[in-house]
């Protein structure tokens, strides 16, 4: 038994090294936009706004007939359309998304915990760190893909990342990283003279604090939009934190619009790159959550070690190197710690060569 298991690992690792291989050779991704928001459940992404939280008792929700205008719909296809229509009207038909596990598509997290730090590592390292046990502001042991890429020369001062949550600096250790990361209510300074980002500053500093934490998540967007715009990264991270908040604070209706805006937010940021000739057909888009939450009338709201269905989340893959295989279902498990080497392929990078405990890239991502 143990000399099969080895036999199927290492099948399993010739296997990913052959994919990897086949993306270098005919890649057209040139370069990657990573977006990440905090802890939206697989159950919304799948099948929209669900019927028993849109209630006051279950979801604060005041003004239930209004919400369910906006987000109801008999059929959870039309619903999820509504919550997310780019997500669902461009990203699952034009690429692949993975998650839902009503149709025996399971993507999870790895590390056990179902909580920020420990996702967002595992996310970005590819492997679980059990020194990441908290989402104290401790600066990352490990190195990052995003750390990983900018060692080399393609990518010296072509990454960047901004995110809502202020631990961010932390998880990608920026200081040791060496890219610019720009999270929470930090000024960013990289723009000298830029009137926009001038303004943004200036909202982080003078406007109302919901939470100590992070900003509404409109602040790193546009803050990245005019990143991008300027210095054209190669590389772009952005994460939201706001479905993770308002879902904390057992506000549905509130969560399910924080879920709306950012799927507005990603077509901005796709319909921004289709039309520069820098990223134009060579870009690839990555989209998933840090971890999921519990299920029912109660549990939806936390997440953790001790909520099981926490674990499963979901990811969508949207670029030039990617088969239009939509939404898939009756596949083989997914895992978050396959996304760092995935990324990395897609560029016609070997991550799992260099680290070798990461997890492989999802072969039919990056397949042609």
């Amino acid at each position: 038994m143990l000399r099969r298991i080895k036999l199927l690992s290492l099948f399993a690792i010739v296997a990913g090294c052959a994919v990897i291989l086949k993306a270098q050779e005919s890649r057209k991704t040139e370069n990657v936009i990573f977006v990440m928001t905090d802890g939206l459940r697989w159950e919304e992404v799948f099948h929209g706004a669900e019927s028993d939280l849109i209630s006051k008792r279950y979801g604060k929700v005041v003004e239930v007939d209004q919400l369910k205008k906006k987000y109801w719909r008999a059929e959870s296809a039309d619903r999820r359309a509504a919550l997310m229509p780019f997500l669902w009207n461009v990203v699952a038909k034009e690429g692949q998304i993975y998650g839902d596990r009503d149709r025996h598509s399971e993507a999870f997290v790895t590390n056990g915990l179902n909580f920020s730090y420990p996702g967002y590592s595992e996310t970005l390292c590819g492997f679980v760190d059990p020194q990441v046990k908290s989402n104290d502001k401790i600066p990352n042991p490990n190195v990052t893909v995003l750390e990983w890429l900018h060692s080399k020369p393609a990518y010296r001062g072509r990454i960047a990342a901004f995110a809502a949550w202020d631990v961010f600096p932390f998880i990608f250790n920026s200081e040791r990283a060496g890219f610019t990361v720009n999270a929470g209510y930090d000024s960013f300074s990289a723009l000298e003279g830029n009137s926009r980002v001038d303004l943004l500053n200036q909202l982080k500093n003078d406007g109302p604090r919901v939470w100590d934490e992070e900003p509404f998540d409109a602040v790193p967007f546009y803050t990245a939009m005019e990143y991008l715009k300027k210095q054209k990264p190669r590389v772009l991270f952005v994460s939201f934190g706001e479905t993770d908040d308002w879902a904390h604070e057992g506000d549905y209706a509130q969560y399910l619009n924080a879920a709306h805006r950012v799927d507005d937010y990603l077509r901005t940021l796709w319909e921004t790159v289709q039309s520069m000739p820098e990223y134009g057909g060579k870009t690839t888009l990555i989209f998933s959550p840090d971890h999921g939450r519990g299920s029912g009338r109660r549990d939806w709201r936390d997440h953790g070690e001790k909520i099981a269905d926490s674990k499963y989340i979901w990811m969508a893959f949207l670029g030039p190197d990617t088969l239009p295989l939509g939404e898939r279902a009756n596949i083989g498990p997914v895992s978050q710690n396959q996304l760092a080497a995935t990324m990395a392929a897609l560029l016609g990078e070997n991550y799992s060569q260099a680290v070798p405990r990461a997890g492989l890239p999802i072969a039919d991502v990056i397949s042609h």
